[in-house]
C-alpha cells in the first residue's frame, strides 16, 4: 500500500509530461477568461510543468489587463479583451475562468460550442438558472466542467472523505460542521477589481452566503455522494452595513438529510482566517483544523489523537490545473459527486439558492427536484 502511495505521489509530481503508460503527452493548449480574480496567481504564476501551453488571456477591462500584463510579464501578443475573438484566434483547448462567478456562464457560452474544457473558480454559478444552462451546454458539446475549491487539495480533505465513506471510522455520517471564512476582503485586502464582484449581489449572487457557503455544501455533498437533502435554513447577517452595504457578510445554513446534518458556518468576520469542519457520527469524529492537521477519535481509542496528513498519505491533487489535465487526457474519471464535479456543483448552487430563499424569507425551504 505504501509503495502504491508513493508511486501516485510522483506521478502527481512529473503530471502533465506522461501518461499512465509512461508516453509523452502534448501539453494542452490553455486560455484564461478573466483576470479579476484575486487567485488569478495561481494559473499565471504557476510554474511551468510542461502539462499547459497559454496561448490567450482575455480581459475586457483595460486597466486591469495593462496591470496583469505586467504583473506576470505577458506578451501583448497573449492578451485579449474580448473572450469570443481571443477563443477563434488562439484556438485553446481548455480555459480556465477568473472573473466574476456571473460571467461564468458566458465563459461556458462561448467555449462549449467550440469543443473546449472550462475550469471555474467556486461557486459553479450565481443561480440554478445559469448552473442548469452550463449543465445543459456541457452535456450537448460534450465537454468537462470542473468547479475549484481550495479545499479540493487538502490532504485532511481527502482523508476525512476516506474515514468517513471507505473506513466507516465514524460509525456513519451524522453531523457535519464547517467553518470557513477570514476576517472580511475589505480588512484582508483584496484587490479593488476582485472586490468589486466579490461585494456585488448580482455579480456574486450575495456575499459570503456564496463566497464561503459553498465550500461546506461542497464537502458535504462528496461525504454523502450525492444524497438530496430534505430542508434547507439559512440565516444571513449584515454586521458590518457600512463595510459591505448591498450583501451580506454572514451566514448559517442548516441543511438537514434523512439520516445527517450539514452546519454551515460563513463569515467575513472571523477574527482569523479559517477553513476547518467537524464530522460526528455514532462512534467517532473527525476534526480537520486545516490542510495537514487533524484529530480523530472513535470507540476504540481511549482519548483524541493527532494526525498530520499529508500528500504522500492520501491520493490527492495539490494541484487543481494537474487534475484538470489529466481529467481533459483522459488519465483519471471525475468521480460522481466528487468535489470538482459537475453533479456535485450543480447541488452546491442549489443549496445556495434555497439558503438564500430561506435567508430572504425567514422560513425553510423543503427540498424539490
Amino acid at each position: 500500500m505504501k509503495n502504491h502511495i508513493l508511486l501516485f505521489v510522483i506521478a502527481i509530481l512529473f503530471v502533465g509530461t506522461f501518461n499512465i503508460k509512461g508516453q509523452k503527452q502534448k501539453p494542452i493548449r490553455l486560455a484564461v477568461a478573466g483576470t479579476s480574480h484575486g487567485h488569478i496567481s495561481f494559473i499565471l504564476d504557476r510554474p511551468d510543468k510542461g502539462d499547459f501551453e497559454l496561448v490567450g488571456v482575455s480581459e475586457d477591462n483595460p486597466e486591469l489587463a495593462e496591470r496583469i500584463a505586467n504583473r506576470f510579464n505577458l506578451s501583448e501578443d497573449l492578451m485579449f479583451s474580448d473572450l469570443e475573438e481571443m477563443l477563434d484566434e488562439v484556438n485553446p483547448e481548455a480555459v480556465v475562468a477568473f472573473g466574476s462567478v456571473f460571467s461564468h456562464l458566458e465563459v461556458v457560452e462561448a467555449c462549449a460550442p467550440r469543443g473546449i474544457h472550462v475550469m471555474v473558480e467556486k461557486p459553479l454559478a450565481v443561480n440554478m438558472s445559469h448552473a442548469s444552462r452550463m449543465t445543459q451546454l456541457a452535456g450537448q458539446y460534450n465537454i468537462h466542467l470542473l468547479t475549484d475549491y481550495e479545499i479540493s487539495w487538502y490532504p485532511t480533505t481527502m482523508k476525512t472523505l476516506q474515514m468517513v465513506q471507505e473506513d466507516d471510522f465514524t460509525g456513519g455520517l451524522r453531523k457535519a460542521v464547517f467553518h470557513h471564512g477570514h476576517q472580511g476582503p475589505v480588512e484582508i485586502g483584496v484587490g479593488k477589481y476582485f472586490l468589486e464582484w466579490l461585494t456585488d449581489p448580482v455579480l456574486n449572487g450575495g456575499g459570503v452566503i456564496m463566497d464561503f457557503g459553498c465550500y461546506g455544501a461542497n464537502i458535504m455533498t462528496a461525504l454523502t455522494a450525492g444524497k438530496k437533502p430534505e430542508s434547507v435554513t439559512a440565516v444571513t447577517r449584515q454586521f458590518k452595513p457600512d463595510v459591505y452595504p448591498k450583501v451580506d457578510d454572514e451566514a448559517t445554513i442548516i441543511v438537514s438529510y434523512p439520516e445527517s446534518q450539514a452546519i454551515i458556518q460563513a463569515s467575513w468576520n472571523w477574527p482569523f482566517n479559517r477553513k476547518d469542519m467537524e464530522i460526528y457520527g455514532a462512534t467517532g469524529y473527525i476534526k480537520a483544523d486545516n490542510d495537514q492537521e487533524m484529530r480523530v477519535r472513535n470507540e476504540e481509542m481511549k482519548q483524541e489523537q493527532q494526525k498530520f496528513v499529508t500528500a504522500a498519505d492520501v491520493e490527492v491533487y495539490v494541484d487543481p490545473f494537474a487534475y484538470f489535465y489529466d481529467v481533459i487526457k483522459g488519465n483519471v474519471d471525475v468521480e460522481p459527486y466528487g468535489l470538482y464535479s459537475l453533479e456535485n456543483n450543480v447541488q452546491v448552487v442549489k443549496i445556495l439558492d434555497a439558503a438564500r430563499q430561506s435567508a430572504r424569507t425567514g422560513e425553510t425551504v423543503i427540498w424539490e427536484e
